[in-house]
């Protein structure tokens, strides 16, 4: 199974290969892996760091399996085995081209990916692992750079030469040439594409030249890794990146850059650190999320309003002269430091279909809690608040109807939670995302259409 590519969804299982017998069938939310892939990520599993938070470990119709928790991205371990995560979007209709794509638009989004690309023709392929599609990036950033031209500078040499060439250093020229005096101990400048940029760069290629498995990737990085065979790589990556220096007119060179620190800090936002280091690619998808969906309100703010991030202002008790237990709704909408609106988001899937008081679409009452006590004290009781969640196949409109915490007062006194989806399918700069509810009124927001 070496050098083999796992593809999967959010909380899907991977069992051990070595643990099924011929007469047993599993289910396709079950995926095989190598017998020393699934004991380094049970270890993982076990681990009372962070790494636990990436499986859990369960049995499933009597196979022990590692249920993958609500991370996306790309798992590596000591055999070369590549496991990609996929947003639990496309699940449904197993639509990977769908998930990896809507995973592509979200991490636009977060800091230190917003050079991610999301129309290039291999992507819209949908046919190449998510790990590949950042690897081709990064290499079309490169190529991209090499067209443009790589950048030299005059670099500090010193050298016995046959010759005299720039400032003679005395001291060294006697102790070194006291006998060969045919020869020149010098100081000199000389203008070389042996600069951190670029060491930097042919670092980042060696390195991705370990992880992909794609032919067109592999062609174009030979002939990278060519150009630049005449610049070495750098000795330590983290003192190149703090003497980095981009000149005027070395613009281009930021988003490979961008490629480069993410690959050679390990791949990693989220490393898995085992008894054998593996490196991986990982994002929380809450976070990710909620940062999709911060991104895409603050172009829809009304001017005399504000988006605040994680506001922590409100407690939910007070204990003597102590507060205690503070709520951090997502988003607040403010105007004139007043909280008109409360949106909180939630990583889940949710069905349509399912509106009966038994199922109740998905939605969870724990969430209703802490909305209830959001709309108390961000609110003062009254207003709107609105859950969002992304779009689904069984979930494609907001719900029409409002759900209403204290139905019995004047409809303006009313404290009202609206479920709506957000399209993780759609450019959020040239379309509509969110799909707010149509009898819903919001002076806060203005949409494509005007004033929502």
């Amino acid at each position: 199974m070496n050098n083999k590519t796992i593809c999967l969804f959010e909380f899907e299982f991977l069992v051990n290969e070595t643990s099924i017998n011929e007469t047993q069938t599993l289910d396709d939310n079950v995926k095989q892996i190598s017998d020393s892939a699934f004991q380094y990520l049970k270890q993982l599993c076990l681990l009372e760091g962070k790494e636990s938070l990436l499986f859990n470990l369960r049995s499933v119709k009597r196979l022990e399996v590692l249920q993958v928790q609500n991370y996306a991205g790309v798992i590596f371990t000591p055999d070369k085995t590549q496991i990609e995560v996929l947003p639990k979007v496309g699940r449904q209709g197993d639509d990977v081209g769908l998930a990896r794509q809507s995973l592509l638009m979200m991490l636009k989004t977060l800091k230190g990916f917003r050079h991610i690309e999301t129309q290039q023709a291999n992507i819209a392929s949908q046919k190449m692992p998510l790990l590949e599609v950042f690897i081709a990036q990064f290499l079309q950033s490169v190529n991209t750079l090499i067209k443009r031209g790589l950048r030299s500078e005059y670099v500090a040499k010193e050298d016995n030469l046959a010759y005299l060439k720039g400032k003679l250093n005395v001291g060294k020229q006697i102790r070194h040439n006291f006998i060969n005096k045919h020869k020149f101990y010098v100081e000199y400048d000389d203008f070389l594409q042996d600069r951190p940029a670029n060491r930097l760069l042919h670092s980042a290629l060696v390195a991705v030249n370990s992880y992909t498995h794609s032919a067109i990737n592999q062609k174009l990085l030979r002939e990278l890794l060519f150009i630049f065979a005449e610049i070495p790589q750098s000795r330590d990556y983290k003192v190149d990146f703090t003497c980095l220096k981009l000149d005027r007119g070395m613009d281009y060179y930021q988003r490979p850059l961008d490629w480069a620190r993410l690959i050679l800090e390990g791949f990693s936002p989220q490393s898995m650190q085992g008894k054998n280091h593996a490196p991986s690619l990982l994002f929380p998808m809450e976070a990710v999320f909620e940062s999709y969906v911060a991104k895409i309100l603050r172009k829809q703010v009304a001017e005399d309003c504000y988006l605040k991030e994680q506001s922590q202002s409100k407690k939910l008790v007070r204990h003597g002269e102590q507060q205690w237990f503070r709520l951090k709704p997502d988003l607040v909408i403010e105007q004139n430091d007043t909280v008109k609106v409360v949106l909180d988001t939630k990583w889940k899937v949710l069905d349509q279909n399912k509106n009966n008081g038994t199922d109740k679409y998905g939605l969870s009452q724990a969430d209703f809690y802490q909305m209830f006590a959001y709309g108390q004290k961000y609110l003062e009781g009254k207003g709107n608040m609105f859950l969002l969640y992304p779009q689904s196949g069984n979930f494609s409109e907001a719900i029409p109807s409002c759900f209403c915490f204290n139905s019995k007062v004047e409809k303006t006194e009313q404290l009202n939670l609206w479920i709506v989806p957000v399209d993780l399918s759609v450019k959020p700069e040239s379309e509509q995302p969110i799909k707010w509810p149509s009898k819903c009124t919001l002076p806060y927001l203005i949409t494509a259409s005007g004033i929502s």
